[in-house]
């Protein structure tokens, strides 16, 4: 495998009060992933990306960016990163092109119009271009925030909360530049309270908890691995209860007797359905429809932080 784009090793930040943030993160980043890092507010997903882009200074550990020590490189690293925070901080009264241009020439760039000029076009900024910022919506005002974290050509783009106070409509529009960044190279990091969101976009997915890194796993694996799966049959019959000789299967009948409920192990080959048919059929329950549902990654997300 090839180097990580990103990798933090026994990263560690307390504050001045005795507040330890970050304890003991490692972490390692694939070019070209998009990863969503996952926590609950104060878990430490905003002080792990302040280290990395230099804003917060850690205590202690080793931050590499494309091999590059942050500590040693900064102006290298900082430039090879872009970062989207969670607040919107524009100028508000400079047009959308200036301030773009701007943010491009703060990392030593020289200008470019026809990059800055595709940014725009895909970020659906270009007939804003001229446009003061403080007329723009609140989502477009977020778009311009992305430009700017775009206009140096970063390699590695970090999005905190990039759908914050957004409409479901704009949200799916941003989902999809995301992923058209990706087809262009660039490594995504985002921190999300949309979990769906992760759903949609992670290739892999890192929950963090009380300053911990508690899991990171290929969004499949982890649903695979932490999910679960219900087998849901729908009776032709009412029942009052289930027969004895069923109770080896810890089923679940809902209360109006209408549905029988499976939970099972989908990662299993040998999950005992046939098995259970066919106990059924034995005791002359039958039914009319089958289905199964998966836990969701929400569901899933729960489950970690509470353990």
């Amino acid at each position: 495998m090839s180097k990580p784009i990103l990798s933090v090793k026994n990263l560690n930040k307390t504050y001045a009060g005795g507040f330890q943030a970050l304890k003991n993160i490692d972490l390692e980043i694939q070019k070209g992933e998009i990863f969503a890092l996952l926590g609950p507010n104060g878990a430490g997903k905003t002080t792990l990306i302040g280290c990395v882009c230099g804003v917060v200074n850690p205590t202690s550990g080793d931050i590499l960016v494309d091999g590059h020590n942050i500590k040693e490189d900064f102006r290298l690293t900082r430039k090879l990163i872009g970062l989207v925070p969670q607040e919107l901080t524009v100028e508000m009264f400079e047009p959308v092109l200036d301030t773009v241009n701007f943010s491009r020439g703060l990392f030593g760039m020289a200008p470019e119009a026809t990059h800055i000029e595709n940014i725009l076009k895909k970020l659906a900024l270009w007939e804003k271009r001229n446009n003061r910022i403080m007329t723009l919506s609140g989502g477009m005002k977020r778009r311009v925030m992305i430009a700017k974290a775009l206009s140096h050509e970063p390699q590695l783009l970090f999005l905190d909360e990039p759908t914050a106070g957004v409409d479901v409509e704009l949200r799916r529009d941003m989902w999809d530049q995301v992923k058209e960044l990706q087809e262009l190279g660039v490594t995504i990091i985002l921190t999300t309270h949309y979990i769906e969101e992760a759903e949609e976009m992670a290739d892999r997915i890192g929950v963090i908890n009380k300053g911990e890194i508690i899991v990171t796993e290929n969004k499949n694996k982890l649903m695979q691995k932490f999910g679960r799966k219900e087998l849901i049959l729908d009776l032709n019959e009412k029942l009052d209860k289930l027969p004895e000789s069923l109770s080896q299967w810890n089923l679940e009948l809902n209360s109006t007797g209408e549905h029988i409920k499976y939970i099972y192990d989908s990662t299993k080959e040998e999950n005992g359905i046939s098995q259970l048919l066919s106990d059924l059929c034995a005791v002359d329950i039958t039914f009319k429809d089958v289905h199964t549902d998966q836990s969701t990654l929400e569901e899933i997300f729960i489950q970690l932080v509470k353990r």
